[in-house]
């Protein structure tokens, strides 16, 4: 019995639209329609993310639930909505503080800027590691959103690690935290990480 060969898989080409001479601006980005999920434009370019594992998504839930229980007046906590930042930049941070102005402007926004957002925060996954800890934080700064935070994992567990804006628009860290995440900034916030597999209640 000879067994049979089968061809390899051919890959399909990439269309043309996906490179644009000199790249996409955030307007025409934020035209686009039927980019997959969560698609983001970082320096021009489109940058597609991987289906996300379930730890990345209870760990989202918990902080949007927790940093939204806990806001004072003036602020909501959201996961997953674009930021415009400037002319080729829109990155999508995992959880976002926004002022409620920006929460309440219209159900019908698909994105915020730069000047609504207090906290952008970035659950790193295996695709997103250099983006999470070098890329987007950089721009989050130069736009001057004032804190940032990146979770990473631990033994199931998550480990956030909290930054603040300098004066040379830098991030500064102001700490690291394991089972437990207790800050001042940007409002008092106390938040139990052992309960990332719980229900929120």
């Amino acid at each position: 019995m000879v067994a049979e060969t089968l061809p390899a898989p051919v890959a399909e080409p990439v269309p043309s639209w996906v490179y644009p001479p000199g790249g996409f601006t955030a307007e025409k980005f934020l035209k686009l329609e039927g980019l997959p999920k969560h698609t983001q434009l970082i320096d021009g370019s489109l940058v597609f993310v991987s289906p996300q594992q379930l730890w990345h998504s209870k760990v989202i839930e918990l902080l949007v639930h927790e940093l939204d229980r806990q806001a004072p007046d003036g602020l909501r906590a959201i996961r997953e909505m674009s930021v415009r930042l400037g002319d080729r930049q829109v990155p999508e941070p995992d959880v976002a503080v926004i002022t409620a102005e920006a929460y309440n402007r219209s159900d019908k926004a698909t994105h915020f800027f730069g000047d609504d957002v207090v906290l952008a925060i970035e659950v790193v996954s295996p695709d997103s590691i250099e983006r999470d800890r070098d890329t987007k934080p950089h721009k989050y700064a130069l736009a001057g959103i004032e804190h940032f935070w990146r979770i990473e994992e631990d033994g199931g567990r998550p480990v956030v690690y909290t930054y603040v804006l300098n004066a040379i628009q830098e991030y500064t860290g102001t700490g690291i935290h394991h089972d437990r995440l207790s800050s001042k900034a940007p409002y008092p916030i106390d938040i139990d990480l052992t309960k990332v597999h719980a229900r929120p209640s």
